[in-house]
């Protein structure tokens, strides 16, 4: 299976951001997740065992592909 290498990086914006690493396979379940405070910072990576990756709460996200931010409440 073809795997993505490539790392993310998110920074919290606020207190208490959601990172959430979501399993490969015929099943998606949860497997692993973080809380960051405001301006902690994560790097993660796409694995043979991570798909997709969900961030609860507001922070910004860098990939190779650019920069953005997750959208406030009042947006």
């Amino acid at each position: 299976m073809a795997q993505n290498n490539d790392y993310i990086v998110i920074r919290a914006d606020e207190n208490g951001v959601n990172v959430i690493g979501l399993t490969r396979g015929t099943d998606t379940r949860f497997h692993h997740s973080e809380k960051l405070d405001k301006h902690e910072v994560m790097i993660a990576q796409f694995t043979e065992h991570t798909s997709a990756i969900k961030i609860r709460g507001k922070a910004t996200v860098q990939t190779a592909h650019g920069e953005m931010k997750t959208p406030s409440e009042e947006e």
